[in-house]
């Protein structure tokens, strides 16, 4: 028998909230439009994702209002995938989840997450100590840490060794 894809029986928004993110490679397409990332092949190459399911992923992310699915390139056809405010509002929860998986399940630190305009990191809740704010998602600088692979093989892995502001496009050596 299938395991079922909804909580019907749970009167829980975190129920509702799992039917749209809780399969696996879900909040993953997210981080890395988070990161910037847009465009099919790149998602399919950085995160080594079956095609099907990241069809599948992009095309329930789609529907559910977390992307917004925009033409680039009209001869042939092709398309990237942007965040709504919608997805953007997940950025707490995805820095939520890393550090707690950081601190878990991690020995080295991945990335920093810091404020554009002042460079202090931010704190567990995404806010600038030194400014007082919560820091919107679009003012966040990522930089890489020591616990990164400073030699990776994927464009997409290489162009995120460098700082970089979240949801700013990524472009990637890839042709």
């Amino acid at each position: 028998m299938a395991l079922g894809k909804d909580y019907a029986t749970q009167e829980c928004s975190i129920a509702r909230a799992l039917e749209i993110v809780g399969e696996r490679w879900t909040l993953l397409v997210v981080r890395d439009a988070l990161y910037g990332v847009r465009r099919y092949n790149d998602f399919l190459v950085h995160l080594g994702i079956p095609r099907a399911v990241l069809a599948a992923r992009l095309q329930t992310l789609t529907a559910e209002g977390i992307l917004e699915k925009r033409r680039y390139q009209e001869s042939p056809p092709r398309d990237e995938y942007v965040l709504t405010e919608r997805g953007i509002a997940l950025w707490p929860t995805l820095r939520a989840l890393g550090a707690w998986g950081r601190e878990h399940f991690t020995d080295g630190r991945l990335r920093y997450f810091r404020h554009a305009d002042c460079g202090t990191e931010l704190g567990p809740y995404g806010e600038c100590a030194r400014c007082g704010t919560i820091v919107p998602v679009a003012d966040v600088v990522m930089e890489p840490g020591p616990g990164l692979d400073p030699d990776p093989v994927d464009p997409i892995s290489r162009a995120l060794l460098k700082p970089r502001r979240l949801l700013e496009p990524m472009e990637t050596d890839q042709a």
